[in-house]
């Protein structure tokens, strides 16, 4: 019995996903402080991804590297949002936040800013960072180009694809050469 002919773009696109499942298994089991989670996690592709892509694109005035990272999203076969939602501080009193205590962390308003709110616990932060890059490594690892962007976050919780306070995210393609270096800006 023959094997049926695939295209390669199809059968990239298939494996793509597979591998942003694997990432965010990654993210989602890498090391956070005290155990503790509070981190959102998100695949995008298809019609969403395209959705994220208007929302970067409407979001060009705000910073001009929104439509280029745009570009970007809908060349990739899919997209990996990692943020961090709802994040009370842990009670270490590590003061890196800049209060001097959690409790008066906890009793400071939350804002919103240009893309994100904070304040935010760093120790949460720290988190995101850690998760984001096993994220990205995992990519690396299983020869899927990659790049972690701001811009992706921003535009995901502003889209309402992600419930997040701070968000990044990591495109993931494969072809030829990379699609996320030698940009132009």
């Amino acid at each position: 019995m023959a094997l049926p002919v695939s295209r390669y773009e199809d059968l990239m696109s298939e494996v793509v996903e597979n591998v942003a499942k694997l990432v965010l298994a990654s993210a989602k089991t890498a090391p956070k402080a005290r155990g503790i989670d509070r981190l959102v996690y998100a695949l995008i592709t298809g019609g969403e991804k395209e959705k994220l892509a208007d929302q970067m694109e409407a979001m060009a005035e705000e910073r001009p590297i929104f439509p280029r990272d745009a570009k970007n999203v809908r060349d990739s076969d899919a997209v990996v949002v990692i943020g961090l939602a709802d994040a009370e501080p842990l009670g270490l009193d590590c003061g890196a936040c800049g209060f001097q205590t959690c409790d008066e962390f906890s009793k400071a308003k939350k804002t919103q800013g240009r893309f994100f709110q904070g304040p935010q616990c760093m120790m949460h932060l720290i988190n995101l960072g850690i998760a984001i890059g096993s994220a990205a490594k995992t990519a690396g690892v299983l020869n899927v180009d990659n790049r972690v962007m701001f811009t992706i976050g921003a535009a995901a919780i502003r889209a309402g694809l992600v419930k997040a306070e701070v968000a990044f995210g990591i495109p993931l393609s494969t072809t030829g050469k990379s699609i996320y270096f030698d940009r132009q800006t």
